[in-house]
């Protein structure tokens, strides 16, 4: 992974700070527990190998090592909670953006949080909030994105897929972070605005 790649953005804030593990169990999990600790906003906790992502419905997100993108990103937009109505969705249009940007893929969008292609789950978004009253202390975007993934465990095979498994070639992680993150802050700044 290249981290000095995805540190030169064009973004102001998200990516500037990355936190990288070879392995862990969970991005998620780690962002929760470190954001109270002085955790810069836009920090992306990134690793190559996710031993227990968190899937939709609390279900694992399965990820072989190095093949796929599996982060989360703490952000501290200081909105009122009701501004972040659609913020699933619009993280979601931020990755669909970047796929049909770099490489003219459309994938869909299966609410609340999934991308589609043929019919095959390719990526999911798990999005936390902390709230203080009404205020939003922190928001935590949990990216599992199936890029380079060609070995599906037998539970999800039928329903699983990555952009290597459809289009026979690999793709970049690190232009997809990157473009992501750009159309990432540009939906953050826009709650803020």
């Amino acid at each position: 992974m290249d981290l000095e790649k995805i540190k030169n953005a064009r973004t102001k804030y998200i990516g500037k700070n990355i936190i990288y593990f070879k392995e862990i169990d969970s991005t998620q999990k780690y962002s929760k527990e470190m954001v109270n600790n002085n955790l810069k906003n836009g920090t992306i906790v990134i690793t190559d190998n996710q031993t227990k992502g968190i899937g939709t419905n609390g279900r694992n997100w399965y990820s072989n090592i190095g093949k796929n993108i599996t982060m989360t990103i703490t952000v501290y937009p200081n909105v009122d909670v009701n501004k972040l109505n659609n913020l699933t969705i619009d993280v979601a249009r931020a990755m669909q953006k970047t796929i049909q940007d770099l490489y003219n893929i459309n994938l869909n969008i299966k609410k609340p949080n999934d991308l589609i292609i043929n019919n095959k789950k390719i990526a999911g978004f798990l999005v936390e909030t902390g709230l203080i009253k009404q205020k939003v202390n922190y928001i935590l975007i949990g990216v599992g994105f199936n890029v380079n993934e060609v070995e599906f465990n037998v539970e999800i095979k039928d329903i699983a897929t990555s952009l290597k498994e459809e289009f026979k070639k690999d793709f970049s992680r690190e232009d997809i972070i990157v473009n992501f993150i750009e159309n990432l802050e540009n939906v953050i700044n826009n709650l803020v605005n």
